[in-house]
């Protein structure tokens, strides 16, 4: 009879937890919902970029409860299958821009608690939402004739090590930059949210454009 309560307290709050990803999605949607109506009153371009990347980064913390609402793991999500449908989104969502980019992307199976993968998954929103806007800009013809690349790589090594790669082939930034002086806001995030995961921050320009990030999965 002890073993039966304990199992059933146990699925009492599996239930309640997977209710509590539920509702946490449903109110970021709303939110975004509300972005979204912002957005279609906005005529300044400046303003209409502000919700937009705003309704992206609710988005991809929404995505986040989505998976563990869905999973039978509640603690970890599936980062693999997140990277896949995070990237799928933001093409969408930046379609004009994007329409002549492919994305590569090489992801191995790797689990993170909420902790982590909402600031991965911030970072990934950042990485590759400024590729799309910035990379590929429509005076800039490549020399070899083809679409560029956005290449997303995750993988995990030896200690828990994650290494997540977002590069691409496009302009590239200037030699002389430092991510963490920059005055774009979503780099700045970017430094924000590696430091909250104690990881580190790599940068390469050099045909195009590569961000490395290596953390511990804990």
């Amino acid at each position: 009879r002890a073993e039966e309560q304990i199992k059933a307290s146990l699925k009492e709050k599996e239930v309640l937890l997977q209710e509590i990803h539920h509702r946490v999605k449903n109110n970021l949607q709303v939110v975004s919902s509300m972005l979204n109506l912002q957005l279609d009153g906005a005529n300044d371009r400046n303003v209409r970029e502000i919700f937009q990347d705003s309704r992206h980064r609710i988005r991809s913390m929404a995505l986040i409860h989505e998976k563990l609402y869905r999973s039978d793991n509640l603690a970890r999500v599936d980062l693999a299958d997140y990277v896949r449908d995070l990237a799928t989104y933001l093409f969408r969502s930046y379609w004009d821009s994007a329409a002549t980019i492919t994305p590569v992307i090489e992801v191995e199976q790797v689990f993170l608690g909420i902790d982590a993968a909402v600031p991965c998954g911030l970072i990934l929103n950042e990485l590759i939402s400024n590729t799309l806007k910035h990379a590929f800009p429509p005076h800039w013809e490549r020399t070899n004739g083809q679409s560029g690349e956005i290449r997303i790589k995750l993988c995990i090594e030896e200690e828990h090590l994650v290494t997540l790669i977002v590069s691409d082939d496009g302009i590239g930034f200037p030699p002389d930059l430092v991510v963490c002086n920059t005055e774009s806001l979503g780099l700045r995030l970017v430094t924000v949210l590696v430091d909250q995961l104690d990881g580190t921050l790599e940068m390469h320009s050099d045909n195009g454009t590569q961000f490395k990030i290596t953390f511990t999965a804990l």
